[in-house]
């Protein structure tokens, strides 16, 4: 690993430090419906939304309302979407002539937008058109990712709330997420992204010619607009089919270095507007410090192992610059490692490598931050409030098992109830990713999806259901996942892991939000400071070993062995 790609995760790790607590205060005064500097422009706008939709804005839900509307929102959303998708080849701005989607392919794509996943089986320059991709696909990563915001903030409402039965008005929510919040940003963004040579045109593709004399077609659209929002909103779907290894994409490496910043920095803040909820700010730094410490470690592991390179190619071929198969030269290894890391930390899923290329151990980093959750920090808000129920909650309630004691968090009693769900939530993921595993390893249908056989095929499938069910949108791209059987199932994984995980998680929010707080003692365990962050890593990563362990044993582990030993799987 070179002093470059060194000096890449330090500057980057040092912004998003730095920009953490202005942007979680800000994030918290948008969501309280505090005055901000944006506030002159965008209340108006604010106003006219409720007034048009009927919202009003003063009446907050109870968990059953907020949940309510949370399912109802993806229900036309996914249906909308189902239907543009079907018709696209009929609707304007279709000026390549792309044809409709299957209807397991339009199902497939329409819960993956929603679901926040972005889990693409087409390719974005032939599969879609530009009115999908900018009225379907664009508008739903801003709308997918305001949900996990909302979801998350309802949950540290009912954390910090004493004696009351509403979180919040997820109407409200949502749009304050996106006016305030995600659409600011990626306007800059956007723009910063046109300045570096990412195109936004509304022409169609053009025809040129090579300095071979050959023809070639090269694919254009408004691509600055959705690049942004894709990493900022935690997406990851791609215009081109390449994502964010195309240069229309990611042309520079100050687009590269902004790409990785932006999917990290709505996470990170939330744990100081956590800080600010909890009226505590030593809360929000220790799920911080948390979330940072997996996600580093994996990512510089990663880095080493890529910038390596391969110990089964032969000694004459150069591997200075390390493992570059399935990288960008622009980028380099380490730095196509970094990106891998930090994309499945968060649920972002874009790419500027190939994952199925990483070297095994290094490929084994991405599948366990999914299998994690997506918690290292995860999506945003969908991060967070996995952390708090799978990490804190869980946490807090071993801790009371060794003390003796009924489990308290931020001065709130952890019972039977809030126990179940927070169980039921880690176990739904386990389930959807073994199950749908198990099933395409033995049914015809899905061991014809991988393109390697032995412990990588294997690999390919379990990173599917990992991606999928950890709403990632990510690959190990060598598994052909346009097929009936695969596009179903990887609909159905994506659902249960996305309101698998909200309902249990606005159940426990309502539970909380009406209990009142009692009285710290010696007894108390204390949720901040080191022992807690110890003990909230070790949570994380034992109940994520212990569910996945045996699977990733067949798939990366053994490869890895099997590398080790100079064995070649041949098919």
């Amino acid at each position: 690993m070179s002093i470059g790609d060194l000096l890449t995760l330090v500057t980057l790790a040092l912004a998003v430090l730095l920009i953490t607590p202005p942007l979680g205060r800000y994030i918290h005064r948008v969501m309280e419906g505090e005055r901000v500097f944006l506030s002159p422009v965008l209340r108006p706008t604010e106003r006219v939304v409720y007034g048009v939709c009927g919202i009003d804005e003063t009446a907050e839900q109870g968990w059953k309302g907020y949940t309510v509307a949370v399912l109802a929102m993806a229900f036309v959303a996914i249906v909308t979407g189902y239907i543009a998708f079907r018709l696209q080849d009929v609707l304007p701005l279709n000026p390549a002539g792309n044809p409709a989607m299957s209807p397991d392919l339009a199902f497939n794509t329409s819960v993956s937008f929603e679901t926040n996943t972005n889990w693409q089986n087409y390719s974005g320059e032939t599969g879609v058109t530009y009115l999908t991709q900018a009225a379907v696909l664009t508008v739903r990563n801003f709308t997918s990712a305001a949900t996990g915001l909302a979801v998350a903030v309802a949950l540290m409402r009912g954390l910090t709330r004493r004696s009351t039965k509403t979180l919040g008005n997820y109407w409200v929510d949502l749009t304050r997420g996106v006016l305030y919040i995600l659409l600011p940003i990626s306007v800059i963004g956007a723009l910063v992204l046109v300045w570096q040579g990412v195109p936004q045109t509304w022409e169609p593709s053009q025809t040129v010619t090579t300095l071979q004399g050959a023809q070639q077609t090269i694919a254009l659209g408004p691509i600055a607009s959705q690049e942004w929002i894709k990493e900022l909103g935690n997406n990851g779907g791609g215009f081109m089919n390449a994502n964010s290894s195309h240069p229309f994409e990611n042309p520079t490496s100050l687009t590269n270095w902004l790409e990785i910043f932006a999917l990290l920095v709505c996470s990170f803040s939330l744990t100081y507007t956590f800080g600010r909820y909890a009226g505590n700010q030593r809360q929000g730094w220790t799920i911080f410090a948390a979330m940072a410490l997996i996600l580093v470690v994996g990512a510089a592991g990663a880095m080493h192992v890529e910038s390596v390179g391969n110990p089964l190619l032969p000694a004459g071929i150069d591997q200075s610059l390390g493992n570059m198969e399935g990288k960008e030269t622009r980028f380099g290894s380490a730095v196509g490692a970094l990106f891998m890391a930090a994309t499945t930390g968060t649920s972002t899923g874009a790419i500027n490598a190939w994952h199925d290329s990483m070297q095994p151990i290094a490929g084994l980093v991405p599948l366990f931050n999914m299998q994690l959750g997506e918690i290292t920090p995860g999506g945003i808000g969908a991060g967070m409030y996995g952390m708090l129920v799978i990490g804190a909650i869980l946490a807090v309630f071993i801790a009371g098992l060794m003390v003796g004691r009924t489990p308290e968090y931020l001065g709130k009693k952890v019972e039977a109830f809030e126990i179940k769900m927070a169980m039921l939530t880690a176990l739904v993921l386990g389930a959807s990713i073994l199950g749908f595993t198990a099933l395409a390893s033995v049914l015809p249908e899905g061991t014809a999806g991988p393109l390697n056989v032995g412990p990588h095929g294997f690999s390919e499938i379990l990173y599917a259901y990992s991606s999928q069910t950890g709403n990632n949108g990510s690959a190990f791209a060598g598994l052909t996942g346009n097929t009936p059987f695969y596009n179903v199932t990887g609909g159905l994984a994506m659902l249960i892991g996305r309101y698998g995980m909200i309902v249990p998680i606005l159940a426990l929010s309502g539970s909380m939000a009406a209990k009142r707080r009692v009285a710290p003692s010696l007894g108390t365990f204390p949720t901040t400071g080191v022992l807690w962050t110890v003990l909230l890593i070790g949570v994380v990563i034992i109940v994520g070993a212990l569910t996945f362990f045996p699977a990733l044993s067949l798939g990366p582990i053994v490869e890895q062995l099997l590398q080790n030993a100079g064995v070649v799987v041949q098919p």
